[in-house]
Formats: structure tokens, sequence, C-alpha cells
């Protein structure tokens, strides 16, 4: 009775010398994001066990599920391409493999009433959080206007105390991203977006990330859950599925559908075909590198980081081109 202990631990070690032991499911941190909340749809319809592949999606506030991964709790994570520069600078670099979305509309500067443009901010005070996509998404709608940045005064605020700032008439105007710049809208009425991200649409884009180990030894894997991806998208971009699709996605959150509809609209999940023309290389904000390289330069000059970082060196688009149809 002895032997049995070692005859077990045997017939252990042979089954995963044989690569048949019960690996560990892939860990993805997600947060509260449509374009990440999507992922819903495919856990709840078990499109991710149809695939042959095992998925544990971790639920978490934004921050710390950049927290997570850097400490090495997930094996990916999802962010936006510039908080990934950021991550990767100071915590632990990963690899881009899906694009999700890019925001449109979600991200916003919302200004006190009689503040009807970006050029009525001139001599104002904007809460924003320092160093985070809604001073960019400022700095942005300042250039637009033909502003400089030195015209407005930053107040440097948490995004989620950005409502409550707005409604004291502390400032006169707020950057934050959905729920926090819809709820500032809320707080202070008669308050309006004087600039959002469906102005300058790839300012900010959201991906999948994943650690250059676990991608490496579970390319396979991952290349399951980028085709299952493109399933979600192609589900929640059919108008026939708009229902169903936000009673998942508003379900996670814990609000009905029709507060969650806003939302989903101020983000541009990408299709296949869509996706396939972000994922190529060029300047400007129309594909995934040109946005990378403006968000670099953006966090260089602000001292975000001290280096700068290669796109490139974080995305990865082969996933994405294997499932493009053949002769493209």
């Amino acid at each position: 009775m002895k032997s049995f202990p070692i005859l077990r631990a045997s017939i252990a070690g042979l089954l995963a010398a044989a690569g048949l032991a019960h690996a560990e499911p892939l860990k993805i941190a997600y947060s509260d994001w449509p374009g990440w909340i999507a992922w819903e749809i495919g856990i709840q319809k078990g499109w991710f066990k149809e695939a042959g592949v095992d998925v544990k999606f971790e639920w978490f506030d934004y921050v710390p599920s950049m927290d997570a991964y850097v400490a090495g709790k997930v094996d990916a994570v999802c962010m936006t391409n510039g908080d990934a520069l950021v991550t990767g600078a100071t915590g632990k670099p990963s690899v881009g493999i899906i694009i999700n979305d890019f925001s449109n509309g979600n991200d916003m500067i919302v200004a006190a009433p009689g503040i009807e443009s970006m050029k009525d901010l001139k001599g104002k005070k904007v809460g924003l959080e320092e160093g985070f996509v809604s001073h960019l998404l400022l700095l942005t709608g300042i250039e637009k206007a033909g502003m400089k940045a030195g015209d407005v005064t930053i107040v440097n605020t948490p995004t989620n105390e950005t409502p409550q700032v707005l409604a004291s008439k502390a400032v006169d105007a707020i950057g934050a991203w959905q729920p926090s710049s819809g709820q500032a809208l809320k707080a202070l009425p008669g308050s309006k977006p004087v600039f959002t991200s469906a102005d300058a649409p790839g300012i900010i884009y959201d991906l999948l990330y994943v650690s250059a180990e676990s991608l490496e030894k579970n390319k396979e894997d991952w290349a399951k859950v980028v085709k299952v991806w493109y399933k979600i998208a192609d589900y929640i971009r059919d108008e026939e599925n708009l229902d169903d699709a936000l009673k998942i996605l508003s379900g996670r959150v814990k609000v009905t559908p029709e507060e969650y509809e806003p939302f989903l609209k101020g983000t541009y999940i990408l299709t296949l075909d869509e996706a396939l023309k972000r994922w190529e290389p060029g300047e400007g904000l129309g594909n995934v590198y040109g946005s990378s390289k403006i968000v670099d330069d953006f966090n260089l000059k602000f001292e975000v980081y001290d280096k700068s970082q290669d796109p490139a060196k974080y995305l990865d688009p082969s996933l994405t081109k294997a499932l493009a149809p053949k002769g493209e």
C-alpha cells in the first residue's frame, strides 16, 4: 500500500511529460468597458468551450486589473494601447493580440453651462487625471481648436471623482470616460460634451494584451480566443442581436439595458475586416501603430515614463491576420 502514492506520482509525471496533464486555464483580467464586457457574450453562450479552449475571465476595476497583470496573477489583461505602454515601461511588457474597439464618444471633455466649445475653455480650469487618456484627449481637442496647452489650467483629479468636482463648480470642465463622463453630465444640469473621442477616432484603442511568456507557450489556445472574439464581434454588430447583447452587457454591471445602450454606442467594436485595416502600420490615428506612437510621444513629454517605447514590440497582428480570408 505504501507504494501507491509513488505509483500515482509516477503516472502523473508521465502524463505531464506527454502533455496530457490538465493545463491551467488562460487567465484574463477584464473590466468595465463595453468592448471588454463584450467577452461576457462568449462566456455566457459557451463559445470558448465549443472552441476547445479553457479560459478564466477575472473581473477587476481597471487599474487593479493592470496591477494584477504586472504581479503575474493573470496571463492577459484588457488595456488601452496607451496604458499598455505605461505598464510595459514601468512594470511588465505585454503583447496586444486583439484590437477590440476604439472609443467613439465615451471619452469626453464635459464643460459647465455657458461653455459651448473648446475655445471657450481658454483661461478656464479642467479637472482630469494627468497622464491618462483624458489628458491626451484634452490636448488633442486644444490643438484642433488652434489653442495651446497653456491656455487651460489642469486640476489633477481622479477620474471617478470628476462628476462631483464638476458639480461643485471647482472646475469649468472635466475629462473622463464612461461611466464617469455620463455621470458628470447628470451631476451638473446644462453641462455638455465639447470634445469627445468621436472627434478623434483612433486616439484610444482598446486591446487584449497577453504576456510574451503565455503567448509563446499557449499560442494555439490564444488563436482560439482570437477566433471566439470575432464571433462575439459579429454577434454584437448584428442589429438583430442588439437586445440580447445589451441584456448581457448591462447585466454584468447591474444597470438596465436602456441605461447601457449609450455606452455601447460610444464604443466602435471592430469586425475582422475592420480590425485588419487598423493592424496595418502607418502614421496617424487610423491604425494602432500610429496611435500608439502619438501616445508614446505624449507619455515622454509629460514624463509618464522616461524612455521611448517601440509600439511594434507591444503589438502582434499575426493571430488576427491568420483569420483573414485567403487571398487578402
